[in-house]
C-alpha cells in the first residue's frame, strides 16, 4: 500500500474512533472544549501522521502505527494486580506525592496526595475540562507547534495532571506521575499542564511504565510555563514494554530569570519519539536539557530538541548520550536558535553515542542557528565504540573482558544519570542500567 493511502486510512480510522467516543470525552458538553477538539481532529485529518519525507522525521518511520489500529480505551477497571505491578515502579525512600493514571485515565484509588500549601493546586485534566476551566484556555488547543500528533492529542486527551502554583509557592514534595499502559491494543492520550507563576518552584517526575507484553500506543503532551524567577525541574522516564509505541512532546516557555531543567530518559518501547522545545522568552533565563537513550534488540529511540533564545542573556546547556546494542537505532536532532537581539546568549550542546554492536546505528544532527553577533555558542557530537586503550588498562588491572566493558559502559551512561538531583531516582536508573548489561550483577562490586 502506498504511503499516502496509509496516511488516509489512518486518518479515517481515528475520525471513526472520535465519533465513537466523543460524547464520553471530558468537557464534551462545554462548547469551547468541544469546538477545540473538533478543530484539532480536522487538523489531524488534514496532516495525517508525519512520514520520512518530512525533514524532521527523516530517520523515524510511523508506518507500523499507521498499519495498526490502537483504539481509545472505553472501559476501565482497577484490577487487584495493578497495585502490585505499580508498587515495583515507585521509588524507595522518596517522599513524594503520587498520581496514578492507567490507560489514559486517573486512578484515585491508587494515588496519594498530601497536604499542599495555600496557592498550590494539583488536580486532573478531566475535572478541569468538565468545568470548562479558564486555566486551560490558553493551553488546550494552542499547540500548532506540535503538528499532527499534538492535534491528535487535543482531540482525544482524556486525562493528565494539572499543576498550578501561585506566586512564591513551592511544592513541598516531588510529584510522581505514574502512568501505566496495560496493553490490549489500546491508545492513551495523556495531557499534562504545569504552570509555575513568579518565584514558584516544583519538581515533577513523569514516569511511563507498562505490563509485560503490553501492545499499546501512548501519545503524551506536556506543557510547562515557568514564570519570572520561578524554577521547574522535570524528570521524564519512559520505561514501557518493548511492544509499545510511545510518542511525546514537551513544550516549555520561560520568563525573566526563570530556571528550567529537563531530564529525558528513553529506556523502553519498541518505537519512541520525544520532542522537546523550550522558548526563553525573556532576559536572564537558564535552561538545561539532559537526556539518555538505551536501546537494544530492534528498539528505536528518537529525540528532537529545540531551544529558542528569544531575548538577551540567556544560558542553555544540553547533554545527551546514547548507548546502543543489538540492532537498536538512535536518533538525536538538536537545534539551538539565537534570535535577532538575543545578545550575550551562552549556549552549549553535546551529543555522545556509544555503539556496542556492529548492527547498532545512530543518526545525530546538532545544529546552531545564530542571528545575533555577541554570543558564545558551541555544539558537537561523537559516535564511537569502547576505547580499546581503556579496555586494555582495565584488563591489565585484573578485570575480565565483560567486566571491563561493563565498567566503561556504566560510566558513560552514568554521566547523564548523575545529573539528576534526586538520589532515589538515580539509584533506580543505575539499577536499570546494571540490569541491561551482560553479567551486570558483577558491576556492583566494582562501582
Amino acid at each position: 500500500m502506498k504511503v499516502d493511502d496509509l496516511k488516509a486510512n489512518a486518518a479515517a480510522r481515528y475520525a471513526d474512533d472520535y465519533a465513537a467516543v466523543a460524547e464520553g470525552l471530558p468537557g464534551h458538553r462545554v462548547p469551547w472544549v468541544r469546538k477545540v477538539r473538533e478543530q484539532a481532529l480536522e487538523r489531524f485529518r488534514a496532516l495525517g501522521f508525519p512520514t520520512m519525507r518530512d525533514e524532521d522525521w527523516k530517520y523515524t518511520s510511523l508506518i507500523s502505527l499507521e498499519k495498526a489500529h490502537f483504539a481509545p480505551a472505553t472501559e476501565w477497571a482497577v484490577p487487584r494486580e495493578l497495585e502490585g505491578a505499580l508498587a515495583a515502579h515507585r521509588f524507595a525512600r522518596l517522599e513524594a506525592d503520587l498520581l496514578v493514571f492507567a490507560d489514559g485515565r486517573f486512578v484515585p484509588q491508587l494515588s496519594r496526595l498530601g497536604q499542599l500549601p495555600p496557592g498550590a493546586r494539583v488536580t486532573c485534566l478531566a475535572e478541569l475540562l468538565e468545568q470548562g476551566s479558564e486555566l486551560l484556555a490558553p493551553y488546550f488547543g494552542s499547540e500548532a507547534w506540535g503538528g499532527a500528533l499534538a492535534a491528535l492529542n487535543t482531540a482525544f486527551a482524556r486525562d493528565g495532571a494539572v499543576v498550578h502554583l501561585q506566586p512564591g509557592v513551592k511544592l513541598p514534595r516531588p510529584l510522581h506521575l505514574l502512568i501505566f499502559a496495560s496493553g490490549g491494543g489500546r491508545a492513551a492520550h495523556l495531557r499534562h499542564l504545569i504552570q509555575a507563576e513568579e518565584g514558584a518552584q516544583a519538581l515533577i517526575i513523569e514516569h511511563y511504565v507498562g505490563s509485560p507484553g503490553a501492545a499499546a500506543f501512548t501519545n503524551a503532551l506536556t506543557q510547562i510555563s515557568v514564570g519570572p524567577g520561578a524554577a521547574v525541574e522535570h524528570v521524564r522516564l519512559q520505561q514501557e514494554d518493548v511492544r509499545t509505541i510511545h510518542l511525546a512532546g514537551l513544550y516549555a516557555e520561560q520568563r525573566r530569570d526563570a530556571r528550567f531543567v529537563s531530564h529525558s530518559m528513553a529506556l523502553g518501547a519498541q518505537l519512541s519519539r520525544t520532542d522537546i522545545a523550550v522558548a526563553l522568552n525573556d532576559e536572564g533565563c537558564e535552561t538545561t536539557l539532559n537526556g539518555l537513550y538505551l536501546v537494544g534488540g530492534r528498539q528505536h529511540a528518537d529525540h528532537h530538541t529545540r531551544i529558542d533564545h528569544a531575548k538577551p542573556r540567556g544560558t542553555s546547556r544540553e547533554y545527551y548520550r546514547g548507548v546502543l546494542d543489538g540492532a537498536g537505532r538512535g536518533v538525536f536532532s538538536g537545534r539551538v536558535v539565537v534570535h535577532p537581539g538575543a545578545q550575550k546568549t551562552d549556549a552549549e550542546q553535546t551529543n555522545n553515542n556509544l555503539l556496542l554492536s556492529r548492527d547498532a546505528e545512530v543518526d545525530t544532527k546538532p545544529q546552531l542557528e545564530i542571528y545575533a553577533d555577541d554570543v558564545k555558542c558551541a555544539h558537537g557530537a561523537t559516535v564511537g565504540q569502547l576505547d580499546e586503550d581503556m579496555l586494555f588498562y582495565l584488563r591489565s588491572r585484573g578485570l575480565g573482558e565483560v567486566a571491563a566493558r561493563n565498567v566503561l559502559t556504566y560510566a558513560f551512561a552514568n554521566d547523564v544519570i548523575n545529573r539528576i538531583g534526586l538520589k532515589p531516582v538515580r539509584v533506580r536508573l543505575e539499577e536499570f542500567l546494571i540490569g541491561r548489561l551482560p553479567e551486570g550483577e558483577t558491576i556492583r562490586e566494582l562501582v
